[in-house]
C-alpha cells in the first residue's frame, strides 16, 4: 500500500500559494524580468519552504487553461509553485499565451504532491485518492487524483487513459514492463 500523505496545510498557507499564482502570473504581463521565484513574496511558514512537487491548473469557463508541474521536488513549494503558475499560463503547448483580458474568471487549482512509490496492485487504487504515473521506455505519462473523479472513471478507465496520455495502447498498463507509479496529493 502507499503511504498516506500527511502533509496538511493551513487556510492561510493555501491562500498565500494561491495568491502567489496570481502574483506570477501578473509579473509576467507586467513584463517584469529576473528570476520570479527570487521576487516571489516571503512565505508565511517553514512548511511553504519545504522541497515540494506540485502543480498549478488553470481553467476558464469550466475548461482547462493550462496545467504544468514538477513530479519530484527540485525546491521549495513556494518557489515551485510561482514558476509553475507562469508555465502552465504562458508554456503549456497545449494553449496560447494567457492574455490579460483572460484574468477575470480565470481558476486556479493546486495539487502539492506526495511521496512517488511503485503500485504493486492496481485493485487498491483510489479514485480521488491516488495519481497516477505509467512508464514504459520511453513514454510516461500523468493524470493526477482529481481528473478521473472530473471525467466519472472507473479505476481501469482510469488506468487506460493514463497510458494514452503517455502515447501508449490502453492496455500497456497489464503488460509487463510497463511500471505503474502512485501518489496522493493536497488540492485546493
Amino acid at each position: 500500500m502507499t503511504k498516506q500523505f500527511r502533509l496538511t496545510l493551513s487556510e492561510e498557507e493555501k491562500q498565500y500559494l494561491l495568491d502567489l499564482v496570481r502574483w506570477s502570473i501578473l509579473h509576467r504581463l507586467a513584463g517584469k524580468g529576473g528570476d520570479v521565484a527570487e521576487a516571489a513574496p516571503v512565505p508565511p511558514s517553514e512548511t511553504l519552504q519545504l522541497p515540494l512537487g506540485a502543480f498549478v491548473t488553470l481553467k476558464r469557463n469550466g475548461a482547462l487553461r493550462g496545467c504544468i508541474g514538477y513530479v519530484m521536488a527540485e525546491e521549495p513549494l513556494y518557489k515551485t509553485i510561482t514558476r509553475m503558475a507562469q508555465a502552465a499560463a504562458f508554456e503549456d503547448p497545449r494553449f496560447s499565451p494567457l492574455a490579460a483580458e483572460e484574468l477575470e474568471g480565470l481558476d486556479v487549482e493546486i495539487s502539492v504532491l506526495g511521496p512517488l512509490t511503485p503500485c504493486d496492485d492496481v485493485q487498491a487504487i483510489e479514485i480521488g485518492r491516488h495519481g497516477l504515473i505509467i512508464r514504459r521506455g520511453m513514454h510516461s505519462g500523468l493524470l493526477l487524483p482529481q481528473v478521473p473523479v472530473e471525467w466519472g472513471w472507473d479505476r481501469e478507465t482510469f488506468l487506460a487513459q493514463t497510458c494514452r496520455k503517455a502515447g501508449l495502447p490502453e492496455d500497456a498498463w497489464q503488460q509487463s514492463g510497463t511500471q505503474i507509479i502512485w501518489f496522493e496529493a493536497e488540492v485546493f
